[in-house]
């Protein structure tokens, strides 16, 4: 909205001609993003109290996180406003894909708001039935899937598959992107779910993952690098750099206040939102595949649970002394602090070989 405005001033205002570039209004989003996360932040974290909107800790989780309880959780509220408020602002309003991304975020976020809603209510760690959960998922991953499909048939979208390492190797999908869509969209929103079990381990590693999906949208976008690195190009894409740049200031600003001890948790309200964020802004730009590396933590930590339940079901066994793998490390005697501070190592490791791969073709 805010763009909007000022560039309609322009040329009679000529320095307001900096609002044309997708950097200068990145840059600003992602600061208008921070800004608004610490403003809120203690205002957020004070209410959440008087209405003692508290977490309620796993009984089956680590003993050293019962005095977690009642810590103010339902934070990811504080992530979706600072990073979808300035989005608005910022973004060009008229590209559909910028609304892709915010109604799909927003989607997710929602349903995690009635998971965290009904354990705070119950004053239970179940919340909302997975089959309902899975079930909600689905029919917004769908809604998607669906709407990237009408564009394809507008010739707005294609339904190719860019594979890292492989210049030549970028199958069509068709119809069978629908499912595939769905699937990326659902299994990212459980992936950083899974992650968000110790202070400041989810947000971390996911600002490290937006940060590089938001260079990938760049260049997505570029004709001049997307050329050069033999990306398919999507210039509409490139304003999902707006919206990256935000979910970074938006993620730092978190940070600040669930850094270890956490002040405040971000619920499944965050979780879910930030891991469908994640995927919207992956599928749009044809990064599907390159996303298992972009956010490399996130795939071992939900790889960790499928092994250890497998091994469970198959052998009697369990793989890890506790899954996911942040709670196994725990375990053997690793500080909270020091896994934290590795898996972002980790997480800095995967994002920075993600850009690589992009000339690894």
């Amino acid at each position: 909205m805010l763009y909007h405005l000022l560039l309609s001033f322009y040329p009679e205002i000529s320095f307001l001609n900096v609002t044309r570039y997708i950097t200068f209004r990145t840059g600003v989003a992602s600061m208008t993003a921070l800004a608004i996360g610490l403003a809120l932040g203690p205002w957020l974290i004070r209410r959440l109290r008087e209405f003692q909107i508290g977490q309620v800790i796993r009984q089956e989780g680590p003993q050293s996180h019962r005095a977690k309880a009642g810590t103010p959780t339902m934070g990811g509220l504080l992530i979706l406003a600072a990073a979808l408020v300035p989005t608005l602002l910022w973004a060009d309003l008229t590209n559909i894909y910028v609304w892709i991304a915010v109604l799909s975020t927003a989607s997710f976020g929602a349903i995690g708001f009635l998971d965290d809603y009904l354990k705070v209510t119950r004053r239970s760690s179940g919340g909302l039935a997975a089959r309902y959960k899975m079930g909600l998922q689905i029919v917004v991953a769908l809604a998607v899937g669906l709407t990237l499909m009408w564009l394809a048939d507008q010739s707005l979208y294609n339904t190719r598959l860019i594979f890292p390492f492989f210049k030549q190797l970028i199958p069509d999908l068709g119809w069978f992107y629908v499912p595939f869509a769905v699937f990326v969209l659902v299994a990212w929103s459980n992936a950083v779910n899974l992650t968000d079990g110790l202070d400041g381990l989810a947000i971390s590693t996911f600002a490290v993952a937006a940060a590089a999906l938001t260079a990938l949208a760049y260049v997505t976008g570029h004709r001049e690098f997307a050329d050069y690195l033999l990306l398919v190009r999507f210039a509409p894409a490139g304003e999902l750099t707006v919206f990256c740049g935000a979910l970074v200031g938006a993620s730092l600003a978190f940070l600040w206040y669930n850094a270890h001890p956490a002040e405040i948790f971000m619920g499944d309200v965050g979780s879910l939102a930030l891991g469908g964020a994640l995927a919207t802004v992956a599928i749009l730009i044809k990064q599907e595949l390159l996303l298992v590396i972009v956010g490399g933590v996130f795939v071992m930590e939900a790889a960790s649970v499928v092994i250890q339940v497998a091994s469970f079901k198959l052998r009697g066994k369990r793989v890890f002394r506790m899954a996911p793998l942040h709670h196994h490390f725990e375990l053997i005697g690793w500080q909270e602090p020091k896994v934290i501070t590795r898996f972002l190592i980790i997480a800095i490791i995967f994002a920075l070989f993600s850009l690589t791969t992009l000339k690894l073709r």
